[in-house]
């Protein structure tokens, strides 16, 4: 029983990091795409996908810029 227990544990543990590594990847796109556009400053951007640090959108401008 105890195993169970555990198991189904870790099965929740593992579902959530998917379901929260889902949320940060969509935050990250949508951060992109607004990014591309241009038209709002990072700290605007910072205020519509709060998934993501101002440190880490400052870090995905600049790859961006160096990828272009």
């Amino acid at each position: 029983m105890m195993t169970l227990l555990d198991d189904e544990q870790i099965l929740k543990a593992y579902a959530k990091d998917i379901e929260d590594s889902t949320v940060r990847e969509t935050a990250k796109r949508t951060a992109e795409r607004m990014i591309k556009k241009g038209k709002m400053t990072l700290e605007e951007i910072a205020e519509y996908v709060p998934s993501l640090s101002f440190e880490e959108l400052k870090k995905l401008k600049e790859e961006m810029m160096q990828r272009a």
